[in-house]
């Protein structure tokens, strides 16, 4: 990515007295003009790049530069390690933890016994979901069109997009970019994203933050009352909190939500099996009951038809 290649440039340049653009081109495997934006980029940023053009110039840092260790105390360190470290449970690779280090030479506060959080991304996809997230990310550095079959509950399309954001959220990996189909932004699951191709570049737009807000995303609009078992009272706490149900007199919980799919309803409440009660909806209720006689039917006559 962009950013990796800048900081690595930064790192050298800090390193060493004076590179050629055609040596930084070599290293990170891009264009002269890509490197020559970078520098302009890191002079933007307030970083004294000077170029000196001739057979004993080259790029270099105004002499008596040095950036400012006190900008980040020991406790940012470690936050900034922790934050990589993750990054690197997805690919399965230490690339982030490795630059980090590199930039951090000489200094004490990344000894590896000094760590105290751990944040690990990965998945049981992991095997899956890496390939796809180099893929992603080589698309937005080009900006090139991401061509994919799409799994959704309304059936399976052949997506194009110009993809923007890489984002974790909800626990799951998830890809924001310009749909050429509808017309807008929209965000697809990694999980459910197959057959990636990259495509033609496209000329890129001045893109909006993704509004991820849960009242965005899952609007809501199905009002769930159930009774459950007081057994199940952990799985209520882990994923909807303390504040779902009230304990009633006889130990059940009455549990209240507002809930988004009524498909996502209906296999959540099943995965319960006789520990729950759904109260409300009642035609939820009824199509719960349909789809328990459809399998008591198919349980219920033996294994005649396997």
């Amino acid at each position: 990515m962009k950013i990796d290649r800048m900081i690595g440039i930064l790192s050298i340049l800090l390193q060493q007295e004076k590179v050629t653009a055609p040596y930084l081109a070599e290293k990170f495997e891009v264009s002269r003009r890509t490197i020559n934006r970078d520098i302009e980029d890191l002079c933007r940023a307030g970083i004294p790049v000077q170029t000196v053009q001739g057979p004993k110039g080259g790029i270099s840092i105004m002499e008596g530069y040095k950036l400012d260790s006190t900008l980040l105390t020991s406790s940012d360190m470690q936050e900034i390690l922790a934050g990589l470290r993750s990054l690197d449970s997805v690919s399965g690779t230490k690339h982030f933890v490795q630059l980090m280090e590199k930039l951090s030479a000489g200094s004490s506060v990344l000894i590896p016994g000094g760590q105290n959080i751990l944040i690990d991304l990965s998945s049981w996809y992991k095997d899956s979901l890496a390939p796809k997230i180099a893929k992603i990310r080589k698309a937005m550095d080009h900006c090139q069109l991401l061509c994919f079959r799409y799994f959704a509950p309304k059936g399976e399309t052949r997506r194009c997009i110009e993809p923007y954001y890489l984002i974790f959220q909800w626990a799951s990996w998830y890809v924001w970019g310009y749909c050429q189909d509808r017309k807008d932004y929209r965000l697809f699951k990694l999980n459910r994203m197959e057959s990636l191709e990259i495509k033609e570049e496209f000329q890129k737009r001045s893109v909006p933050l993704p509004d991820l807000r849960n009242e965005r995303i899952f609007p809501g609009g199905i009002q769930v009352k159930a009774l459950f078992e007081p057994s199940c009272k952990w799985r209520l706490v882990e994923e909807f909190g303390p504040g779902c149900f009230v304990e009633q007199p006889d130990g059940r919980l009455l549990f209240q939500a507002d809930y988004t799919d009524k498909e996502n309803l209906v296999t959540w409440l099943l995965t319960f099996r006789e520990q729950v009660v759904l109260l409300e909806p009642e035609e939820i209720r009824r199509e719960i009951l349909d789809s328990l006689k459809g399998m008591l039917k198919k349980y219920g006559t033996g294994f005649d038809t396997m």
